[in-house]
């Protein structure tokens, strides 16, 4: 065996066997390429890549790992080569019973395994039957975290072929209850953990990552779990379920996904008293020590991964996550879920149902139940594509949207006393104290809830809408179920019949007066993924209104006709990969327009190049 150096950034470890080949392994910072060079004539030489860049129609690929063909042959490389019980123990080249008795024997696992054989396809029977024993959706979570962290292919290839019915299990609402009990439940680390004791060391921390190629981070500081409150270090349940589906509906490789939490401490009382909290025990770091502290990281993230690494902010307190994203959405690549995707998958439904309500998104007007960042996220984008459609000036197409807080009708008179955040949307009005009495008012035709109050849309708020509406178009964003503003059956029931409504988390199908009704989901999981597949195919460095739009647009277009029938506003998840494909394809082509991207040449077909770079699930075969 020899070393030799080629060039700056490129090694190769020179194999010779007892038969006269030679192996030349290379080696670099940005792929692993393995070269056999036969004797004498023949075929010559054969190239495997595993982790490479490749072109497709004079554009450079971007899915690394997974360019190769599904037929072909590749290695389970780690640092070495992966084998006997380390194969097995390797969550990303595992197949469990599937290694076929070739594989068993040029890995040395004979013995390793039971006999048996088995398909990916049966693997995937058997485990979902396991899974619909459980009757408590916790240990539906807990058997799919222990998957993924076994069998990666497997876990993905379930959730892909399955998504409707794990949906719930992996995020919301099931995902909320995993946080609460996070400590209890942890067994490994899943991503980083970056507390106050790392400051001065952040970019050594993520060096200590092992992946070097990322493409998305998704940070939380756990200050606003869903409707949850507070949870702490535990929220790293959200960054692990959101880079999930990160991969199985967007498509991103998993090892190109890294889930960070910031832990500042938490105010939660009864997590600093538990035994099995994981995380700092003392009160919330605030002020400079916290701005530091974030800085510190968003400076390393840029310095480590590049400029076109993509960080999601999620579940930030309101007065941290505007805060953020205005610092940093001029330098970095980021996105909001809460603010910004929220408000995409909310958006692409009211154009939806307008083929349901009749008239323009200008025609209509809207009373939001909560003014937090869901609540003004929305109904910004609102106003800009009302701005859009009628070209008129934003700060004339915002009157058309009004917001209730928990003091009441955000009005003019209340300027003063108003978050920044708030005061675009404090018009011209006398004070109105609650609900149903600025709903009497306002006679909006759509009323969206996204205050985190389970219960608030009640039957008189329900009947009024009604009254004054013949399909009230009513959106319970809140999550989880629990914090629903108010139930699939209550909307339906105390509406007659004639409610158009959509929930963030899901509920059953509901009968009333022998009909049944569906209730769509506005659930986030329409748009990230594929958000973030256009901003990595185009190689944007940074996020543009434009590009919500854009995506929300998309989402709209995917809702058929058959959908509409059913007074459905989102499309079905089964169909979730072309639909982040399409999405994808319309953000990139808004990234190239806006001069963002970096990508180049632009690929012709952005919509087969989306699908084209997506992670596929399906075992490769070993040599």
């Amino acid at each position: 065996m020899g070393f030799m150096p080629i060039k700056s950034g490129l090694c190769f470890l020179l194999y010779k066997t007892r038969k006269g080949c030679v192996f030349v392994v290379g080696f670099s910072s940005c792929y692993l390429q393995r070269v056999v060079f036969g004797r004498g004539g023949g075929e010559g030489r054969k190239v495997w890549t595993l982790e490479r860049r490749t072109m497709m129609n004079g554009v450079e690929k971007t899915n690394g790992e997974d360019i190769a063909m599904e037929e072909q042959l590749i290695t389970p490389w780690t640092a070495s080569v992966s084998s006997g019980y380390t194969l097995l123990r390797d969550p990303r080249h595992n197949k469990g019973l599937a290694f076929t008795v070739d594989e068993r024997d040029a890995h040395y696992l004979r013995g390793l395994l039971p006999p048996a054989l088995l398909t990916q396809e049966l693997q995937e029977k058997k485990l979902m039957h396991n899974l619909r024993q459980y009757e408590v959706p916790l240990q539906r979570y807990m058997a799919m975290m222990d998957l993924q962290e076994r069998n990666e292919r497997l876990f993905y290839k379930l959730l892909i072929d399955n998504v409707e019915e794990l949906l719930p299990v992996v995020y919301t609402p099931t995902v909320g209850e995993a946080c609460q009990k996070y400590g209890s439940i942890f067994r490994r680390p899943q991503g980083l953990y970056i507390s106050l004791k790392e400051k001065g060391k952040i970019l050594e921390v993520l060096k200590n990552w092992p992946e070097r190629n990322i493409q998305v981070i998704v940070v939380t500081d756990g200050e606003r779990i869903l409707g949850l409150g507070d949870l702490g270090c535990q929220g790293m349940g959200i960054p692990v379920g959101k880079l999930s589906l990160y991969t199985a509906l967007g498509g991103l490789r998993p090892s190109a996904c890294l889930p960070v939490t910031i832990d500042v401490g938490t105010n939660n009382g009864k997590l600093l008293n538990d035994e099995f909290y994981i995380g700092l025990r003392q009160r919330r770091a605030t002020g400079q020590e916290y701005a530091e502290l974030l800085d510190e990281f968003m400076t390393a993230v840029k310095k480590n991964y590049g400029e076109k690494v993509i960080v999601q902010f999620e579940d930030f307190a309101n007065h941290n996550a505007f805060e953020l994203l205005a610092k940093y959405s001029p330098t970095h690549l980021v996105f909001n879920d809460d603010i910004q995707g929220t408000a995409s998958v909310v958006l692409a439904g009211l154009l939806a149902a307008l083929k349901l309500v009749g008239g323009t998104l200008a025609d209509h007007t809207f009373l939001f139940l909560g003014a937090g960042e869901a609540g003004t996220g929305i109904a910004e984008l609102i106003a800009l594509e009302i701005s859009k459609q009628i070209n008129a000036p934003l700060e004339e197409t915002r009157k058309k949207i009004w917001l209730v807080d928990s003091k009441g009708l955000i009005v003019s008179s209340r300027k003063g006393s108003l978050q920044h955040f708030k005061k675009p949307w404090a018009h011209d009005h006398e004070p109105i104290k609650g609900l149903l009495e600025a709903l009497k008012a306002i006679k909006p035709t759509v009323l969206i809830g996204s205050s985190g109050v389970g219960k608030t849309f009640t039957k008189e708020v329900v009947e009024a809408m009604a009254s004054i509406n013949e399909k009230p178009l009513i959106l319970a964003l809140s999550n989880p179920t629990s914090q629903s503003e108010c139930t699939a059956e209550e909307a339906y029931t105390w509406s007659e019949g004639r409610a158009i409504f959509a929930s963030g988390s899901p509920f059953d199908p509901v009968e009333y007066d022998s009909r049944v009704f569906v209730p769509g989901q506005a659930n986030n999981a329409y748009i990230f993924p594929g958000f973030g597949l256009g901003l990595v195919i185009s190689g944007a460095i940074r996020v543009h209104d434009d590009m919500l739009l854009a995506a929300s647009e998309a989402l709209a277009e995917q809702v058929k006709q058959e959908n509409l029938d059913k007074v459905l506003i989102y499309p079905p998840f089964s169909n979730i990969r072309k639909i982040s494909a399409n999405i994808a394809a319309k953000v990139a082509a808004k990234a190239y327009e806006l001069g963002l991207a970096s990508r180049l040449p632009r690929p012709k077909d952005l919509v087969k190049y989306a699908e084209s770079c997506m992670y596929s699930p399906l075992y490769r075969s070993y040599r």
